[in-house]
């Protein structure tokens, strides 16, 4: 943390000197988000590092699947079996894929059997914004929540109606339309969405594809999505609220010369909430929901059938303010269950139950955030983690912060008991972290650096028969720069250096890389918005013994828009522009150069 102590100095110095300024008005510094303290907060509140990603940028990187567009973000890395709609995740801040917390508007989604969120098959189309929380939430979230938490939010109503419809076509054949309606009035809001997509794809693999699994044909995927959300205004401020999503897919990938290997997916999401004021200053929300998961393999070398995992939530949350803050309450149950073709697994089923506790308040120039939560895992019995984050604002401008956390994963069932490949010995992880930052703003300028530790004791090995390594641990420095100029320039820029090793054997963990840049450049100039982003990502390996070596690669992305009137705009996104050949793992292709032609209505 020398270095991390050295920037605090420097910055320090340099904001003593700095003269007071307005907000930083071309970020979203005033945003409100629910996820990093599980309350509503403004993103300059937040002491953990939260990026929001609205609307407006996820129509500019049209043409990217949702995995991209979360690596397009500072400390996020991604790994993809192809392109669109094959098994793909992330990693943020060098954890693995399975640390990281996926939420549709507050609900778990991800698949129990995998351990992992599930990506492939949510439709852009239908979401409002993503809030990106990084830092250890397992006191908020329990398990998974390890290096952070990811929550989608879908569309919603609008006063009056609102319609809003979108037609694409580009490159591998790619079609897609989706169509939409938000209203309100008096105690009544709706939003409905349909999307569907066609793309014929390109071939997943290539000649280093392992276990003879190339195939050169084109491996395409289907979707078909329909979102829903219904809101009635109750008495008081009390609100009731209904939620469904639901998207259908079918992908090709490669399984062998030959064979035309294909699985139809399935994404659901089913909630209903109550939310309102029991006193003053005491809010609570009540949430039932269901999430599924299905992978149904319908030609494969290695069977067919369907996989799929159902997890039940149960939540009550209060919301409570107190004299040193707002004080939050938790208690939640989800129940796992899951099914695979043939033999069922020696278990196919677990609950979760949590109980937790939050502090958020502030003081002048100080703010703090504490919590503590308690979770019984019906497999592996209780695990008790906490947070604790301090920031002090040393001026107008600069705000410095300093956080700890613990956190515990539990092994995903095919871990534990997939044929041949699992370990039912295996314990859950536990981690402790660490992380120091300093944030400065003036004007239209915002600069972070963050410094932070992860240690986990008892990793969990990836691929076949993974066992509990004594320890794994990642050590990373973070720099993000936002910035506009007069003339409608923009510009956001972030480096991120890491060092993910096991410790058992001082090897980098696969697939991460240690220097990821990313640079975004947009001018706006009325009618015309015209911007470019450049992702570079280092070298990493496919293996735990880092003889498979993933080069590095470079790609960049151009994007324009023309609003042809009010309602309409016109859109041409090129990706990866100087075509170039990349892998993010070992043998799958990512797609090269692509373009995507746009019309849209709305928004």
């Amino acid at each position: 943390m020398a270095l991390a102590a050295s920037l605090f100095c420097a910055a320090g110095a340099q904001a003593q000197v700095s003269s007071l300024s307005q907000s930083l008005s071309s970020t979203q510094l005033d945003a409100v988000v629910l996820t990093a303290q599980r309350l509503p907060q403004r993103v300059d509140q937040a002491l953990a590092q939260v990026t929001v990603i609205d609307r407006a940028e996820i129509e500019a990187q049209a043409g990217r699947t949702l995995v991209e567009l979360l690596a397009a973000q500072p400390g996020i890395q991604f790994w993809s079996n192809g392109g669109a709609g094959k098994l793909a995740t992330v990693s943020m801040r060098g954890l693995e894929g399975r640390h990281t917390l996926l939420l549709i508007d507050g609900v778990r989604y991800g698949s129990a059997t995998a351990g992992i969120p599930i990506w492939d098959n949510l439709p852009l189309d239908a979401v409002e914004r993503i809030e990106i929380v990084r830092g250890p939430l397992s006191a908020l979230y329990g398990s998974d929540a390890v290096g952070g938490v990811v929550q989608i939010f879908t569309r919603k109503g609008t006063p009056g109606l609102a319609l809003h419809g979108r037609l694409a076509a580009g490159s591998h054949g790619q079609r897609q339309a989706a169509a939409g309606l938000r209203w309100a009035a008096g105690p009544w809001e709706a939003a409905l969405g349909l999307q569907a997509s066609r793309d014929d794809g390109f071939s997943a693999t290539n000649a280093r594809a392992q276990f003879g699994n190339h195939n050169p044909d084109r491996d395409g995927f289907d979707q078909d999505a329909v979102n829903l959300r219904l809101g009635l205004q109750l008495a008081g401020d009390w609100r009731l609220e209904a939620l469904a999503l639901d998207s259908r897919g079918e992908t090709q990938f490669d399984d062998g010369p030959g064979r035309d290997a294909r699985a139809k997916l399935r994404s659901q999401v089913l909630s209903l909430q109550a939310s309102g004021t029991l006193a003053s200053g005491w809010r609570q929300r009540l949430r039932a929901a269901r999430a599924l998961d299905e992978n149904d393999t319908v030609v494969g070398a290695f069977g067919t059938g369907l996989t799929a995992s159902t997890q039940k939530q149960l939540s009550w949350e209060h919301n409570l303010a107190t004299p040193v803050g707002e004080l939050l309450g938790v208690l939640e149950r989800n129940e796992q269950s899951v099914q695979r073709p043939g033999a069922p697994y020696a278990v196919t089923q677990r609950t979760i139950t949590g109980l937790g506790l939050g502090l958020n308040g502030r003081a002048e120039r100080h703010h703090w955030q504490l919590a503590a939560r308690r979770d019984r895992n019906s497999q592996f019995g209780g695990q008790t983690t906490g947070s604790a984050a301090y920031g002090l604002d040393l001026n107008e401008q600069l705000r410095a912060t300093a956080s700890w956390g613990s956190s515990f994963a539990a092994p995903n069932f095919n871990q534990l008991y997939f044929p041949n490949f699992g370990n039912p010995k295996l314990l859950p992880e536990e981690g402790t972290h660490r992380e120091l930052g300093l944030r400065w703003v003036q004007g239209t300028h915002q600069v972070r650096v963050t410094a932070f530790e992860h240690r986990i004791r008892g990793y969990i090995t990836s691929g076949q028969n993974p066992t509990n390594v004594p320890r794994a641990e990642i050590e990373g420095l973070s720099l993000g720069w936002e910035a506009s100029w007069q003339g409608g320039w923009s510009l956001n820029a972030s480096l991120e250096a890491l060092n993910p090793r096991n410790l058992s054997n001082d090897k980098l963990l696969v697939r991460r890389a240690k220097e990821h840049l990313r640079l975004a450049l947009q001018r706006d100039l009325g009618a015309w918005t015209a911007g470019a982003q450049l992702r570079s990502v280092g070298d990493s390996y496919e293996n735990a013994t880092n003889t498979m070596k993933l080069d590095g690669y470079t790609v960049l992305d151009l994007h324009a828009q023309w609003r042809l009137a009010p309602e309409w705009a016109l859109g041409l996104k090129l990706n990866n522009a100087a075509d170039v050949a990349y892998e993010t793992a070992y043998g799958f292709n990512q797609p090269r150069r692509e373009w995507l032609l746009t019309l849209r209505y709305g928004r």
